[in-house]
């Protein structure tokens, strides 16, 4: 009985992380409202017929077999896409290659090491923490400069279409005057109209590429302009003057909940490394939590509170803008 309790334990914890995984992958159903609302007037995108599907995957498929693990993977819902939102040069069947080394590592040194080998999942699931927290900072970092770089952007490009100059090369010039990433993505948009692709198409692309609400008002409100006309430079400053006192407020909450947020981080450390200092200093009490029925049941029910006050302190922590 206590075994089985100590299995749902790791269990429902390697699920949580699991969960918690995804849902970090996956967008927010708020963003996603907003931002289906957007793509839905913005978009002129023709879409293909559900026989042109059907022969395209078939002429994909005489084409030549290829790996179905490979296949999987780099059709996992927000893999590729993380990784290209991340500037990672890497296919995913790479990185979830890396993942798995660094879960099978972690068991590894586990079972190798003083520690009991009940902890070996967990010790395994915090090894394959590392390549997907790194990811995750490199993906917020990045999409991070675009919000920053975006009132600028738009101010350059409003300046540029007062000055005479057309849409297409005021693109050009953000391209070459401002700095990455932002400066890549209008790069790709410049050299996307210069190979055909239409203008609206172009700027949808860059909008679906990038999961930044900044950019997809942009895109909306130049693809609008373009069918029912106006002031395009003046649309583009409100737009800038919006996004800056967007980014002043968020500054002031993340001013405000910089107290919550490291409150948080201490709580949280808190009881792992006290299990392991306790772990070092006396080996004998701690394994009262693994050798005695009760000890496995508290054992289990700090990891389930844990994993909730980890997701209570999120939730209060995140307020957005």
């Amino acid at each position: 009985m206590s075994g089985i309790i100590i299995v749902v334990a790791v269990g429902v914890f390697v699920a949580s992380i699991v969960a918690f995984a995804i849902n970090v992958m996956m967008p927010n159903a708020d963003t996603t409202s907003a931002e289906d609302r957007l793509s839905m007037m913005a978009s002129r995108r023709g879409r293909e017929s559900a026989d042109e599907i059907e022969q395209r995957s078939l002429l994909l498929n005489n084409e030549g077999s290829t790996n179905p693990i490979s296949s999987f993977l780099e059709n996992l819902p927000g893999l590729s896409d993380y990784l290209e939102q991340a500037d990672v040069k890497m296919p995913a069947p790479q990185f979830a290659f890396i993942c798995f080394l660094c879960l099978a590592g972690g068991v590894v040194i586990s079972v190798l090491s003083p520690l009991p080998n009940i902890l070996a999942p967990l010790v395994g699931m915090a090894f394959l923490s590392l390549p997907i927290g790194w990811l995750v900072m490199k993906r917020k970092r990045r999409l991070a400069k675009f919000g920053v770089q975006m009132p600028e952007a738009l101010e350059l490009l409003g300046r540029s279409l007062r000055a005479g100059h057309s849409l297409n090369a005021g693109f050009d010039l953000v391209a070459k005057q401002m700095d990455a990433p932002l400066a890549t993505e209008f790069a790709r948009c410049f050299e996307e109209q210069n190979f055909g692709i239409p203008l609206d198409e172009a700027i949808e692309g860059m909008a679906d590429r990038v999961p930044n609400m900044d950019i997809r008002f942009f895109a909306t409100a130049v693809i609008l302009q373009r069918q029912t006309g106006g002031d395009l430079a003046e649309i583009l400053d409100k737009i800038g003057y919006i996004i800056r006192e967007r980014l002043q407020i968020h500054g002031q909450i993340q001013a405000l909940t910089g107290e919550g947020r490291m409150s948080g981080a201490v709580l949280l450390a808190l009881p792992p490394v006290l299990f392991l200092v306790m772990l070092k200093l006396n080996y004998e009490y701690i394994m009262m939590l693994f050798t005695d029925e009760i000890g496995r049941y508290l054992l289990g029910v700090a990891l389930v509170s844990q994993i909730i006050g980890a997701l209570m302190i999120k939730k209060i922590i995140t307020i957005k803008v």
